[in-house]
């Protein structure tokens, strides 16, 4: 539970979400013939899917659990062991570099994209998604006291930083300014960033209909500025 609550517990089912996520990855770093590395790999999930789509993907990740498991049960020998403030990689190995809602479990996020940038070929690209802070759910859990209650908990990202760490001290959540300052001093810029509604899996898995009325509705909000509230940042930064 402990490791759940600090590492995150993402699905690995892939479904509608993903293959939503992926396609906007692909905009900006398409994965044939690339070397592509994703930081907070797990199981290599992302990484099985850059695979099949003709990439040399690799995988980092610091739970010992998740990596074992990718390589035993996905046959990924790509994916090794590591902390994201010091990668085992050499400068300018990459085309592109994914971090896959991680960047807010990390120890250091400033450093973890430092590195990402080290890692990343000139002319290619860093790819983040991370929780909006101003979406109404923290999906991560909450602490109330020293009770810790797993599920959507509202409105925990509007209240002040201070007290807001009281409540989610085990993981981060960003503004529009404090994901751009995730790359300041970095040579490079960002070229795109918006924010992005959720896929709406489980409740697909219930309730179809209701599921594609809420993407319909949802999605469109992405062209206006009510994206503002959506789940999740999605950020693409191009090394000069």
């Amino acid at each position: 539970m402990d490791k759940a609550i600090q590492l995150g517990h993402p699905s690995y089912v892939w479904r509608f979400g993903q293959d939503r996520r992926l396609n906007m990855i692909r905009a900006y770093l398409p994965p044939e013939n690339a070397r592509v590395l994703d930081i907070g790999c797990g199981i290599g999930t992302y990484v099985e899917k850059f695979r099949a789509l003709g990439a040399r993907a690799f995988g980092v990740d610091v739970d010992l659990e998740r990596v074992t498991r990718g390589r035993r049960e996905k046959n990924l020998d790509t994916l090794a062991l590591s902390a994201s403030e010091g990668l085992p990689f050499a400068r300018d190995a990459f085309d592109g570099v994914l971090l896959h809602e991680v960047i807010e479990h990390v120890t250091d996020d400033r450093a973890t994209i430092a590195e990402a940038h080290r890692v990343t070929k000139r002319g290619g690209v860093v790819i983040v998604f991370a929780p909006n802070r101003l979406y109404p759910f923290e999906t991560h859990g909450a602490y109330f006291g020293k009770r810790y209650v797993f599920g959507n908990i509202p409105f925990i990202g509007y209240l002040p930083d201070g007290l807001r760490h009281k409540f989610a001290p085990h993981v981060r959540a960003y503004r529009n300014a404090d994901m751009r300052k995730l790359f300041e001093g970095l040579d490079g810029a960002i070229i795109a960033h918006t924010q992005v509604y959720p896929g709406y899996d489980k409740i697909a898995a219930r309730r179809q209909e209701f599921a594609g009325v809420l993407r319909n509705v949802t999605y469109a909000l992405e062209n206006t500025p009510l994206r503002n509230f959506g789940l999740s940042h999605f950020v693409v930064w191009r090394k000069k």
